[in-house]
């Protein structure tokens, strides 16, 4: 899998209840942009289908984003879509998001996992 990390990851000090202040900005959007602006930042192929669906691919075209306002799994509530593939193509495991998801939390999700390129975990 290709990501790159563009920022170190800032594991919190303190109790998150005293910073977080007013955070309505979660709840508001619902668009593709700041998913599409992370992963085009990162060089990911971007694509629109004339249906306004929205597909992006890794570099190395193992990890798929599908932001899908116009299908059948959107309407019964997956809008976004996450599918990770290994090396022989058979996919390893998939996330979806619902459509009361904000696209800041997508995106957020996204960065995580690009923000770790590599295992780092000892039992695998």
């Amino acid at each position: 899998m290709t990501l790159t990390a563009t920022t170190p990851v800032q594991v919190p000090s303190g109790p998150p209840h005293a910073r977080l202040g007013n955070r309505e900005w979660l709840l508001d959007c619902h668009c593709a942009g700041p998913v599409v602006d992370l992963l085009q930042d990162q060089g990911w192929d971007v694509i629109s289908d004339p249906y306004a669906n929205v597909h992006c691919t890794s570099p190395d075209q193992r990890v798929y984003v599908g932001f899908l306002p116009e299908t059948e799994e959107a309407a019964r509530g997956d809008l976004w879509h996450i599918q990770v593939r290994a090396a022989d193509g058979e996919v390893a495991w998939s996330q979806t998001f619902g459509s009361t998801v904000p696209a800041q939390t997508v995106a957020g999700f996204l960065a995580a996992l690009i923000a770790f390129p590599n295992r780092c975990c000892a039992c695998v």
